[in-house]
């Protein structure tokens, strides 16, 4: 039976852009029993903590849920694959009764032995939080004998919803750098916050900035690893992408550390300048904004002309966006509108308050928003407004297809860069290739 109070507080997560004011709900607990896209607190962790490349990633619990692993994603590294393996204690009937702590130590030793990794991170599930498994005591002792880092995510699955396995991997984080600060930190350094290295992304960013004089001290947490994310407290600034997973990290440095956090995005020609700008401002540095103006220009002009040959063939269409994090869908309006595209359905899994206020401004009259939406709430409105693409995550798809429109996975199964300049030129192409194709005159 569905749960009718969750049911009671999805009604107050849908409105319509020029009626009534109306709150959205947001950061929701998913409800078991409930229609809901929310994902759990354990995939909310292991998302942000998996592209750490050279941890061992070890999941105390089922083998099934050691199936979220990054190694069907687009994140790449530049050094060690081993985050592409998942490792799980696969918790069976017996270890539920007795408890799984035996387990977790004998499956620490092995992995120790066999790999010899500097970082061991282990992540709680569902079934840890019942049965009571000791973790912070297993890894604690784990450490002491193995003198190495070895650190407990409380990441049960059904204490919260996505947002919370954020905030349990940046604590995680957290205990990887030094606990003391201020540091001494260098001029014109910047971590990057929020990218997992889709498709190679990061290293598009890093090379923008490189190109304007600024260095990137470290990244979170795509192409990283264990001593990199040690030196992090170094950077004189933090530019937060998604701020859904780092917004509480980028705070807790500021706490600690006194780095001050920009927030930015690197999706569209729009946001992508503004950012460059925003952060070369952030430094007493001239140089730094000529060179900025001049890399803008530069790669304006280069792709320009290949986006104004797709402005002219998307004229009269409409999309629907339904993706996990507020700035992404931020972005997307702002994108689909350089080229000529209107929106008139958006919808989140894990956005706020404040970004559900930003949609609100940039989106016309009569745009359904929508948070946590269920697929029949997704057909409803895509079908009502008319919308011939919608761009999500592989949940989407299968839908989109059956209502016979165009699809983009935006989610983390891609293999394709959609940030920076370069990632504007690949949108456009294949919003062009699905919008486009001969395929929809024969449906």
């Amino acid at each position: 039976m569905v749960n009718e109070q969750a049911i009671a507080a999805r009604t107050a997560s849908i409105k319509t852009k020029g009626q009534q004011k109306q709150q959205v709900a947001c950061d929701t607990d998913s409800v078991a029993g409930a229609v809901s896209q929310r994902a759990c607190v354990y995939s909310g962790a292991r998302v942000v903590l998996n592209p750490i490349t050279d941890a061992v990633h070890l999941v105390h619990g089922p083998i099934g849920c050691a199936s979220y692993t990054w190694d069907i994603r687009g994140s790449l590294s530049s050094g060690s694959e081993l985050y592409r393996n998942s490792f799980s204690t696969d918790l069976q009937e017996e270890d539920v009764i007795f408890g799984g702590e035996k387990k977790l130590v004998s499956s620490i030793d092995e992995l120790v032995s066999k790999y010899q990794p500097e970082l061991v991170f282990v992540y709680s599930t569902c079934i840890v939080g019942v049965i009571g498994d000791d973790l912070q005591a297993v890894c604690k002792a784990a450490e002491k004998k193995h003198n190495i880092r070895i650190i407990p995510v409380q990441s049960s699955g059904f204490a919260g919803n996505k947002s919370a396995g954020y905030r349990a991997a940046c604590d995680a984080l957290l205990k990887i750098m030094p606990n003391e600060g201020p540091v001494e930190q260098k001029g014109n350094t910047v971590n990057y916050l929020g990218d997992f290295n889709l498709a190679g992304e990061i290293w598009i960013i890093k090379d923008y900035l490189k190109r304007i004089g600024i260095e990137v001290n470290a990244t979170f947490t795509g192409d990283s690893s264990y001593r990199t994310l040690q030196r992090a407290p170094q950077a004189a600034l933090n530019i937060m992408q998604c701020a859904g997973s780092m917004a509480y990290l980028a705070q807790r440095m500021e706490d600690i550390y006194a780095i001050p956090y920009l927030r930015v995005s690197f999706l569209g020609l729009t946001d992508t300048a503004a950012s460059l700008r925003s952060i070369a401002a952030s430094f007493s540095d001239p140089m730094l904004a000529h060179r900025t103006e001049a890399l803008i220009a530069t790669e304006t002009a280069t792709i320009n002309r290949q986006l104004e040959a797709y402005r002219t063939k998307f004229k009269g269409k409409k999309a629907a966006i339904f993706v996990g994090g507020g700035f992404k869908a931020i972005s997307l309006i702002k994108q689909f509108r350089e080229l000529n595209i209107e929106v008139v359905m958006i919808g989140t899994q894990t956005g706020k308050q404040e970004d559900y206020a930003v949609m609100q401004e940039l989106v016309n009259d009569g745009t359904v928003i929508l948070d946590d939406a269920n697929p029949a709430e997704l057909e409803k409105f895509m079908v009502e407004k008319g919308a011939n693409i919608l761009v999500g995550g592989v949940k989407e798809r299968p839908l989109a297809y059956k209502l016979g429109v165009a699809f983009i996975d935006h989610n983390h199964d891609r293999k394709h860069p959609l940030s920076g300049f370069v990632g504007a030129v690949n949108f456009a192409q294949e919003v062009y290739s699905t919008l486009c194709s001969p395929v929809w005159h024969y449906v």
